[in-house]
Formats: structure tokens, sequence, C-alpha cells
């Protein structure tokens, strides 16, 4: 069974719409539709947007339904001038761009006293996904950053892709990824361009909507392919 998260419900809303159903239910709130896409079997959940709430969510649907791997997507937004709205971006690997206790001596994204710093991509799922024709942009692949900010100022975006050497930083990730990586889960981490965190102007409910077609198209190529 493949799990498959999203941040907010206009995220997963295409993937659910598309997926053959079979049961819809909740826990503590949150979504959790169970069904099949490509001839795979799914759990479909929102998150919640933030670190805290996906990582709880993502540990529980774990222990209840012990999933084979995790399909993580939604947007994010662009750190580097050649991404454009719209683009696809598939992660090699994720960190927590806002762990910092250097003051301490450790380095920024490094979680004190622990060997996680990068969380690494599953290789087979991050294959699978560049494999796919893109239904519109084009496709990257790199370093997604994770923090509880919304990016919105040029100078901290320039700051986030050279210190870190990120391309694109969003909400979730990371935090989805250490929990993966924990539990011994294969993990991919899959995004939609949606804004150039630069604080200009963007038509973001639309641009979810968009990203959500995106991760469909994705998902039914990637899971038939399993």
């Amino acid at each position: 069974m493949t799990l498959v998260l999203g941040a907010m419900d206009g995220e997963v809303a295409a993937i659910v719409a598309g997926m053959d159903v079979d049961a819809s239910g909740e826990w503590r709130g949150f979504p959790v539709v169970r069904g099949v896409i490509s001839g795979t079997p799914v759990v479909v959940s929102r998150t919640g947007v933030g670190k805290s709430l996906s990582a709880m969510l993502c540990q529980h649907l774990i222990d209840e339904y012990a999933p084979e791997r995790i399909i993580f997507t939604g947007v994010a937004g662009a750190l580097r001038s050649d991404l454009e709205i719209g683009d696809t971006v598939i992660a090699d690997d994720t960190m927590q761009h806002d762990m910092d206790v250097s003051a301490l001596g450790f380095e920024r994204g490094r979680i004190p006293y622990s060997p996680h710093r990068f969380f690494t991509c599953d290789p087979a799922l991050v294959e699978a996904a560049m494999a796919v024709d893109p239904p519109h942009g084009s496709v990257h692949r790199g370093r997604i950053l994770t923090g509880d900010q919304f990016i919105a100022d040029p100078a901290r975006r320039e700051e986030l892709a050279s210190t870190f050497d990120g391309i694109a930083v969003e909400m979730e990730g990371a935090s989805v990824g250490l929990v993966a990586t924990v539990n011994e889960i294969p993990f991919l981490l899959i995004r939609t361009i949606s804004d150039h965190s630069d604080g200009s102007a963007v038509e973001f409910e639309k641009v979810v909507a968009f990203a959500a077609e995106n991760s469909w198209h994705y998902l039914c190529r990637i899971l038939e392919n399993l």
C-alpha cells in the first residue's frame, strides 16, 4: 500500500476525485480516504500545514496502515531563477532549513544529538518520477528545503539557496522525510512550483488546483509502473 499525503485539501482534491474510492473516514478531523490508483492500493490524506501536523499524521497513518512507501506532494516556492510557476520539482533529498542550533556548534539543519540532517528520497521512486513526462512546464531535480515559514523575501530566498543548495522551499517535506526515515519506509517528495519566494503576486488558489492535477498525473504514472 502507498500512503499519499498533501498539506491542504486543495493539494489532494484532484487525487481523491480521480482515484477509485473504497472507503472514506477521518481521524481527529483529518480526512482519510482508502482506494486504488493505477491498480495500487492507496491511503490519501491531508496533513495540515507545517512540520508538526504533517509528522503527527504521517506517524499515525504508518501505525494504522503500515504503508510500503510514502509520497508527499503539493506546492513549493522556487529558490532558483530558472524555475517557473507550474514546473515540477522532484527531491533527491530534503532538510529542515529552520533547525538552527549553530550556537551550540551544530550544523544548521542538524537535529542535535542525532544523525539526522538530510533525508534522502528513495532512488527508485525518484527515477520513476523522473521518467514521467510532465503535462506542463519543466522538471527539476535537487534538494527541497522545509521550514515553518512561508518565504516571501528575495534576500531570504538567496540565503537559503546558497547556504543549503536548495532549489525549492515548502513546509512539510523534511518532517515527513524524518518520520519515513526513522520508520525505514521509502519516500518521495514531489512538488509543483507555486511562487518565486519573493513576495510577488500569485493567484495561489488557482496554482494549488493546478498542482493537484499535476500530482495526479505523476501519481498515476509512478504507481502503474511499480
